[in-house]
């Protein structure tokens, strides 16, 4: 995940609580939330969902992590069948939503994505990954080119089902989806108090006693 904007909101908005991060594999997010070690977690779709809560945020493109003089990169955007003939890595902690990857497939599994891009950079094989990790996983010698026809990943916010939504957490869900401080679910920012415009007293028109007629005594 890259949370990075949503950490300089937080911070903005309320600079006196600290928000810390904790990087985690996707498969421990979950659990991590269920077990009260985390308030909440931005993990991938599908999950179960025993005792979480759980709100979609975005999709998230699919890319093929090649080294930077592949032939591959002549292109711009990569289809299944231009991957046909390439050997494929397939990491043990793999996040997106399938049996295997296109190509021919390596027997041998890495036990992670960052083994894998290491055996990319190798010229073993190629690796199919969300654009986040190809990022996380950056290196000079490496690129990547958007990938269609694949499962994508789908990033969701999560957070305890037996929670009852604190107040800190609806700030933090308010931010990741977008909302303005005037939206934010939360503590209300308070309002200035109006201010009461008083009327002036208007004084009554006195009659002019001076034109009225004396009256005469008997």
């Amino acid at each position: 995940m890259t949370p990075a904007k949503w950490v300089r909101i937080w911070a903005e908005r309320l600079p006196r609580v600290p928000l810390e991060l904790i990087q985690v594999t996707a498969a421990d997010a979950p659990d991590l939330v269920r077990r009260g070690e985390a308030d909440a977690a931005l993990l991938r779709l599908p999950i179960d969902r025993t005792g979480l809560h759980a709100i979609p945020l975005y999709v998230e493109q699919t890319v093929v992590v090649v080294p930077k003089d592949h032939v591959i990169t002549a292109a711009d955007e990569i289809t299944v069948d231009d991957l046909a003939d390439e050997l494929m890595l397939h990491p043990q902690d793999d996040v997106l939503d399938w049996d295997r990857p296109p190509g021919r497939l390596i027997e041998e599994r890495p036990a992670r994505t960052g083994d894998a891009v290491e055996l990319v950079a190798m010229g073993t094989g190629l690796l199919v990954v969300p654009q986040s990790l190809a990022r996380l996983h950056h290196r000079k010698d490496l690129t990547y080119r958007p990938l269609t026809g694949v499962p994508e990943s789908q990033v969701a916010l999560s957070w305890p089902e037996a929670d009852e939504t604190g107040e800190l957490v609806e700030h933090f869900i308010g931010i990741v989806r977008g909302r303005t401080t005037n939206s934010t679910r939360g503590p209300a920012t308070p309002k200035a108090a109006k201010k009461s415009v008083a009327k002036r007293p208007v004084a009554k028109k006195q009659p002019d006693r001076s034109r009225q007629k004396p009256r005469r005594r008997r």
